[in-house]
């Protein structure tokens, strides 16, 4: 499908955003889509928190692979706590630098002594991936992974870079990027992110898939599973987010699942539950949940029963008060 020329409306835009996005496997709603068109046209980052799992990741690698023809390059920043500006945005390569300066001793350079501006410029200078992706000449997407991960101090530098797409390197100058990329950070909300940040960029929350949205991407994934296990298995894990987990199922747990029962051959979800156990793992990844799911919990989530359990301590508790 040809692009939309410079005079197609915002919503044709979008729209062919979203077609684009789902050529290259990934399923967004109308909502998201905006979202992500918007930052694109007004060249602002765009920060997307949710829960682990939902599909914030998956939307910056499709975003990049749906632009592979205009030679579009995905560079990634995982963030983790500790990290610094040698490890995020660029290094000086000390070794290299050592090596010019022996070898301009030993008379082996030719003009003579090197100076310092000499092994301080951009021939030294190692790109780490905030440097990497401001530096590219064609389209880029930019994701910066897990930011809640990272300290506040990195947030501080980390600002510069998301208003004006440029790094400080003392010993060089301003390094400001020929080519604007596409900047997508996210989040988990294990922290809360500064104010400062948040100013900066454009915001969407990025929730659960509904049933349908869901099953549209199971489907999409594994155009080979069963229409009816396909459905069944995303109820059931929809009523499974519903429960008191740890850590909650997201969408590739889903797809992993799904995968697990169609290697099974099966069909639909099992009418036997120990058959349901033993694949359990690929949803649940704690202990504790692992073991709250027994063979009577499970039957009742496959049949959209909830647990009476549960009422009858909450009516025994309420009787108590009394």
């Amino acid at each position: 499908m040809a692009a939309p020329d410079a005079s197609a409306s915002p919503a044709t835009e979008a729209r062919f955003l979203r077609e684009q996005l789902q050529r290259s496997g990934y399923l967004a709603d109308e909502d998201l889509t905006t979202a992500v068109w918007l930052a694109s046209a007004l060249q602002r980052p765009l920060l997307i928190e949710g829960d682990a799992g939902v599909g914030k990741t998956a939307l910056a690698t499709a975003l990049a692979r749906s632009q592979s023809e205009q030679g579009a390059t995905l560079v990634r920043l995982q963030c983790f706590e500790g990290l610094d500006l040698a490890q995020a945005a660029y290094e000086w390569n000390y070794g290299r630098q050592l090596m010019a300066i022996r070898l301009s001793e030993s008379g082996q350079q030719g003009a003579g002594p090197v100076r310092e501006a000499d092994v301080f410029s951009r021939d030294y200078l190692l790109e780490r991936p905030l440097l990497r992706a401001i530096s590219q000449t064609g389209p880029c997407v930019l994701l910066i992974d897990e930011i809640d991960r990272a300290d506040e101090a990195f947030e501080a530098f980390l600002l510069e870079v998301l208003a004006d797409y440029q790094i400080t390197v003392p010993e060089i100058g301003t390094i400001r990027a020929t080519h604007i990329p596409q900047v997508i950070l996210t989040s988990n909300g294990t922290r809360e992110l500064s104010d400062a940040l948040r100013r900066r960029c454009l915001y969407h929350y990025l929730d659960y898939p509904t049933l349908s949205r869901e099953i549209a991407i199971v489907k999409a994934a594994l155009p080979d599973a069963d229409t009816r296990l396909v459905e069944e298995a995303v109820q059931f894990v929809q009523r499974l987010r519903r429960e008191d987990l740890a850590k909650i199922p997201g969408i590739a747990e889903t797809l992993d699942w799904v995968r697990a029962l169609f290697q099974l051959r099966h069909t639909s979800l099992p009418e036997d539950m120990s058959a349901v156990l033993g694949s359990l793992g690929c949803l649940l990844k704690t202990r504790e949940d692992r073991f709250l799911m027994g063979a009577d919990r499970l039957r009742q989530l496959v049949e959209g029963r909830r647990s009476v359990g549960v009422a009858e301590n909450s009516t025994e508790q309420a009787k108590a008060s009394t």
